[in-house]
């Protein structure tokens, strides 16, 4: 039995920071860890090998400002996590393991009307798909991450009113999906989500305090503050897309006015240019034409960019965020959606904020919210198993 402050519970202590701060980044050099956990050289070194020896972690060489180093990582045969994104007329399945490596991703079509019991039978069917085709045994799944186009209550688990899947509104997915799948499952936004996603492997990497800006058929923003997710207490910060811009603007669907989603979502954006460019038009059709040079989509994109940048501006006044990820069907756009954004946040917000801002796009395109799944799934497990092996292995040093 371990007495808390005995030198075994310590011990167990710096083994449980060294494993965390590796499951989360999903490498890092041992110099990295020494910063991340505050633990000296010399510490590190020692759990790293013990660690090894273990089978908990695995590492390898590699370079670190021109210098050899070694990585390290989680042991590919610790476990399995799931990653389920929910998407407008999609959904994605990856499957991961603990050293952040993406074992298996599909996606397919999803009746954004249809029912929420079947959309957890596709999800279902596709899980156990990937896992066959991967030759994956179930018993490794350590968890499930959910993404879902709408505001999840932190309390109930309860999906709020959204636009994009009305069918689901009152649902609750982690208990629903917990039930067909019997591992623990973890819900949130989209936008979270790919914030999550590009904060551990995309655009966001490095950075402690960032905004990803998600605009599709809506417009809404997840929000990275000291290197987490900032959810609120009612789970709905980061609905950016409901500042507004225009109190005598256009009606929005949460009922107030002139929100910056009348300016910028693809449902309002789109009848701006189908009567010259058909009814058939999509966002995706916007961005190839502008890219191509059509005036039309081009100015309607520098509009939008625009009016996100007023939202973009007051966020860098209220949290001053050191980078802003655009994801999102326009963020294919690249520089003709960017420029007009930064153009906005250099005039709005406040100089200092502004000036120490970069703006840039996502790095994972339509992947980022099914790898913040995975992320989600990851960062909620708990460390203690991964330790088995570790700590059995030295057992008798504490007995």
């Amino acid at each position: 039995m371990q007495t808390p402050g005995s030198q075994s519970s310590l011990h167990r202590a710096n083994l449980e920071r060294v494993v965390r701060a590796v499951r989360l980044a999903g490498s890092l050099t041992q110099a990295e860890i020494a910063r991340t956990t505050g633990l000296s050289a010399a510490t590190v070194s020692n759990i790293v090998r013990e660690l090894k020896e273990g089978g908990t972690v695995q590492v390898t060489p590699t370079s670190a400002g021109g210098r050899r180093a070694r990585s390290v990582s989680l042991s590919g045969d610790a476990g399995i996590v799931i990653g389920i994104d929910f998407g407008h007329a999609h959904l994605r399945v990856a499957i991961g393991n603990l050293a952040h490596q993406v074992l298996a991703e599909e996606s397919e079509p999803l009746d954004v009307d249809a029912s929420s019991s079947q959309g957890f039978d596709r999800a279902e069917e596709l899980v156990n798909r990937l896992l066959k085709t991967a030759g994956i045994d179930r018993a490794k799944i350590t968890g499930v991450g959910v993404g879902v186009p709408g505001p999840i209550d932190v309390e109930s688990g309860t999906l709020g009113s959204t636009a994009i899947l009305p069918g689901w509104t009152g649902v609750k997915p982690a208990e629903e999906l917990r039930g067909r799948l019997g591992v623990p499952v973890h819900v949130d936004n989209d936008a979270n989500l790919g914030a999550l996603g590009e904060l551990v492997w995309g655009s966001g990497r490095g950075v402690r305090d960032l905004a990803y800006i998600k605009i599709a058929s809506g417009v809404g923003a997840g929000l990275v503050i000291d290197g987490k997710i900032y959810r609120g207490p009612g789970g709905t910060a980061g609905e950016i897309g409901h500042i507004t811009l225009d109190e005598s603007g256009p009606v929005c669907r949460c009922g107030n006015r002139g929100c910056l989603e009348t300016f910028a979502a693809a449902r309002y954006v789109l009848p701006l240019l189908q009567p010259s460019h058909g009814a058939d038009l999509t966002l995706e059709d916007v961005v190839r034409l502008a890219r191509d040079g059509d005036p039309g989509c081009r100015r309607v994109i520098a509009d939008v960019g625009r009016h996100v940048g007023s939202g973009v501006a007051n966020l860098c006044n209220l949290l001053n965020p050191s980078r802003i990820v655009l994801g999102g069907d326009l963020a294919e756009a690249g520089e003709l959606v960017l420029g007009p954004i930064r153009e906005s946040v250099a005039r709005y917000a406040i100089p200092s904020a502004a000036r120490r801002l970069s703006v840039r796009t996502g790095a994972l395109g339509s992947r980022a919210e099914v790898l913040g799944a995975l992320a989600l799934a990851l960062s909620e497990m708990g460390d203690s198993t991964l330790l088995d092996g570790t700590l059995r292995s030295t057992e008798p040093a504490f007995t």
